[in-house]
């Protein structure tokens, strides 16, 4: 129920008292306020900053043979464990990215823990969960940049360099930015950037990445990827990616819906990990939300990317209908 490692303050003492007494002894806020000698609202508070903090984390559980029919459909086509969001369909794109985002970054401790290489790439969801982390205290863990954030208005840097900060906090982890651009020019300049030491040490580090965290970028998404929406690519981009028949990305790493990818010219320019590196890691934590993300997700699970799929109840009932479900 808490972590032992957290210091204990006097508001993290009086909040751990908060939490035990409410998750623990099931007594009501107005019974811990009578007992704390404090009022209903600050009990509230302590509780909220228990949980905001990491001392409180909260698992729902479904016993195996009571599991949602919907999740284990999904798991059993596609060979992955799934955790589905229920959110209402009336919702806006914008909040359906939020409410997955929270369950998301609730839900990463089952997946990074002390002595591991975690690999990020950035984008409008993994800003969204980096927002919503809790913190943990872990030791010996790093975080690694997947893909440069430069383009030719922006090197990129402030971007990515603040969600790895929001991620180094929460895991109590060394952080590596990745300075390059996004896509480079011309596929020599990304062969001789990549000879470089200093580039060298950052792609030694994500081949020894034990998970990778991602969301999928799509062209045309109802909530704009940062790639399609913050000028990494121009007109003859997308004129080659309608060429190839390209549904999404992972770290600006096109595929199609096949799962096909290798062929695609655009990959050659790209500063991403190639797709059988992140293949070789052990788990590929995708988060998604949102029904104009179908194709792209389909891809992703055709070419054997994804391990674990954090996705709200629409869309994965919506992957199940246009893949023949």
């Amino acid at each position: 129920m808490h972590n032992p490692e957290v210091p204990t303050d006097r508001k993290t003492q009086e909040a751990l008292t908060a939490a035990n007494l409410y998750y623990l002894q099931d007594l009501t806020m107005e019974a811990i306020a009578d007992e704390m000698h404090t009022s209903r609202s600050s009990v509230s508070r302590l509780l909220s900053y228990a949980r905001q903090s990491g001392l409180v984390t909260i698992t729902v559980r479904s016993p195996e043979e009571s599991v949602p029919s919907l999740q284990k459909e999904v798991d059993e086509r596609f060979g992955i464990a799934s955790l589905i969001v229920p959110v209402p369909a009336n919702v806006s794109e914008i909040d359906r990215l939020e409410r997955v985002a929270i369950v998301a970054a609730r839900s990463l401790d089952r997946f990074i823990d002390s002595s591991m290489t975690v690999g990020i790439a950035w984008g409008t969801t993994i800003s969204a969960v980096s927002r919503h982390l809790v913190p943990r205290k872990l030791h010996s863990v790093e975080i690694v940049q997947l893909n440069g954030a430069g383009n030719q208005y922006t090197t990129g840097v402030v971007y990515a360099s603040e969600l790895l900060r929001r991620f180094g906090e929460a895991f109590s982890a060394v952080t590596h930015e990745f300075p390059v651009p996004a896509l480079f020019d011309h596929p020599r300049t990304r062969e001789l950037m990549w000879q470089e030491r200093s580039i060298r040490h950052i792609l030694e580090i994500q081949h020894r990445m034990e998970v990778a965290v991602f969301g999928l970028g799509a062209p045309f998404s109802d909530v704009p990827g940062h790639v399609y929406s913050g000028g990494y690519l121009n007109a003859a981009d997308y004129k080659a990616l309608d060429a190839a028949k390209v549904v999404g990305d992972i770290a600006t790493v096109f595929f199609r819906e096949d799962g096909t990818w290798n062929d695609i010219p655009l990959n050659r320019r790209a500063s991403g990990p190639d797709v059988s590196l992140i293949k070789r890691t052990a788990r590929r934590v995708c988060i998604v939300a949102g029904r104009s993300k179908v194709r792209s997700l389909h891809g992703a699970l055709n070419a054997g990317l994804i391990t674990d799929l954090i996705i709200d109840e629409a869309t994965a009932f919506a992957l199940l209908q246009e893949t023949g479900g």
